[in-house]
């Protein structure tokens, strides 16, 4: 059968040597061209639909590294969701991630349930949090929630005078930049969201941090939820599409890459203004890129102690973003920052938004050779740029791990203040 979305797989197996599920698994069943192959057999009715179907679409991390390097140009993350879509549609979804899908489609309900997970954290006893986890993942090694949402808490710092420290600072092509902040930034990591507002404002920025955005909806796209997306692509091309934005700073690449990616596809599938969608995507740049583009080096002071760091580069960043380096080129510009590359540090972590919680053991296996390789650079933080991997690895570190996970907007701000400390 001919694929809609490229060629015939050819069987060549070159997707096997990128594929986390296979290369942890070495089943077949677990390889990008299985699923391909039992998709066409689905769709000629060669094959019913059944339960362990569903599984074997399911159990895919959607990284995107097999039609990276795919001869015949398929487009399988396409094929998995519109599969998924039918394999829900027949068989439902697990009730936590049903109402996951349900939660993520209005920014009210998410908020809603941010504050019950915040509750819940300050009452639950720490016994409890050590020995209940999700995945295998312990509560407690999961983020505290921030105290308040970071677009909240924001909004004073929106009050300050964009440009103030910027003269002579950068060769800046934006003046007036919207930030997207996506859910986990929102809820999760205001370390990240401060840290990105204090970089763009110290490059001379107007920043814009739309109080109508809400999820990107890709966690929805990915089990099943394509039409309940409508609103989500809707409210944020219109919060984002506004006259006079000449950038859309992102630090998730998740997020990143359904703006650029996605959005104009989806767009035209619900018959939303086309034109709109494609300007934001055209604007839609990662904060790593955003600062290599336009920071000269006297931006960043240098720290007086050296720090030493290893970083894991993000599936969506490598396989879905432009310049996928632009992290690691940011980490060697930052003088007294010794950058260590650990041997596995552009392969997948295992946490795939939810698949951690789905298929924990196929993820654990994935994540802990991930720590022990990052371990073994003696590096003090590990930086990247995805939340997800940020929760997935930052949950296999116990508190005796010498090692901190943080997003590289964060480090790159610790060097700011290091500059300002300098003038003050």
């Amino acid at each position: 059968m001919a694929d809609s979305y490229g060629q015939n797989c050819n069987r060549c197996g070159f997707c096997l040597s990128v594929c986390p599920t296979y290369q942890a698994q070495g089943a077949e069943d677990a390889s990008p061209r299985a699923r391909i192959q039992l998709i066409d057999f689905f769709s000629d009715n060669k094959i019913e639909s059944s339960e362990k179907l569903k599984d074997i679409i399911s159990k895919c991390l959607m990284c995107g590294s097999c039609a990276n390097i795919c001869p015949s140009g398929i487009n399988h993350p396409e094929r998995y969701i519109r599969m998924r879509e039918k394999m829900i549609r027949d068989h439902g979804d697990r009730p936590e991630i049903k109402s996951l899908v349900y939660l993520l489609a209005k920014e009210s309900r998410i908020r809603m349930a941010a504050g019950a997970a915040k509750m819940a954290q300050k009452i639950v006893p720490d016994l409890f949090a050590l020995k209940y986890k999700l995945g295998n993942i312990a509560l407690k090694q999961f983020p505290v929630l921030n105290k308040v949402p970071f677009r909240s808490a924001a909004r004073t710092e929106l009050e300050r005078t964009p440009g103030q420290n910027s003269k002579g600072a950068s060769d800046l092509k934006y003046g007036r930049v919207a930030y997207f902040t996506g859910c986990a930034t929102n809820y999760l990591f205001d370390d990240t969201g401060f840290a990105v507002l204090d970089i763009l404002h110290h490059l001379g920025l107007e920043v814009i941090i739309p109080d109508t955005q809400t999820c990107c909806g890709i966690p929805m796209l990915y089990h099943g939820g394509r039409e309940k997306i409508k609103n989500n692509v809707t409210t944020n091309l219109a919060c984002l599409g506004a006259q006079g934005i000449d950038a859309v700073i992102v630090d998730c690449p998740t997020c990143g890459a359904a703006l650029k990616n996605d959005y104009p596809g989806l767009a035209k599938e619900f018959g939303l203004d086309q034109d709109r969608a494609n300007r934001v995507a055209e604007k839609v740049v990662d904060i790593s890129t955003f600062i290599m583009n336009h920071a000269r080096p006297e931006v960043f002071a240098q720290n007086h102690e050296a720090v030493r760091v290893t970083y894991h580069q993000p599936c969506h960043l490598r396989n879905h973003m432009p310049t996928p380096g632009s992290a690691q080129a940011l980490l060697n510009a930052l003088k007294g920052v010794e950058y260590i590359p650990a041997l596995d540090m552009d392969s997948c972590c295992g946490g795939g938004g939810t698949f951690f919680y789905e298929y924990p053991e196929v993820s654990k296996g994935i994540a802990e050779n991930k720590v022990a390789n990052a371990k073994a650079t003696g590096a003090d933080l590990w930086v990247t740029d995805c939340p997800v991997c940020r929760i997935n690895l930052g949950g296999y570190l116990d508190d005796t791990a010498d090692l901190t996970v943080v997003h590289p907007a964060r480090l790159a701000a610790q060097f700011l203040s290091a500059l300002k400390g300098q003038k003050g």
